[in-house]
């Protein structure tokens, strides 16, 4: 009998602006602020929010740079982050029967 993946569901990654927020990260280095929300198609305050859990769980990190109207801010995925999303990946693999 093959595993259903559930258990591997990792409910902070799950919810799909976050899941989407991490499959952009898993694809690069750092990602600014910006791009991010460009991307996701999300509103300052909807990114910060689920960056912010994000961020709670360990899986990214935030950089920011400058003040003001100049200031930057990126994120990146920490090592825990990358494996938490690999296995929530694989987890959904599974239960779509793409193992």
């Amino acid at each position: 009998m093959t595993r259903s993946g559930i258990g591997d569901l990792d409910p902070v990654i799950h919810a799909p602006k976050r899941l989407a927020a991490m499959a952009v990260l898993s694809t690069a280095d750092q990602v600014t602020f910006q791009f991010l929300k460009e991307r996701l198609e999300l509103a300052d305050s909807d990114l910060s929010k689920q960056m912010s859990a994000l961020e709670a769980a360990g899986y990214v990190a935030v950089a920011k740079s400058g003040r003001g109207r100049g200031a930057s801010t990126s994120f990146k995925l920490t090592r825990a982050g990358r494996t938490a999303y690999r296995t929530h990946r694989d987890a959904l693999r599974a239960l779509l029967g793409e193992d």
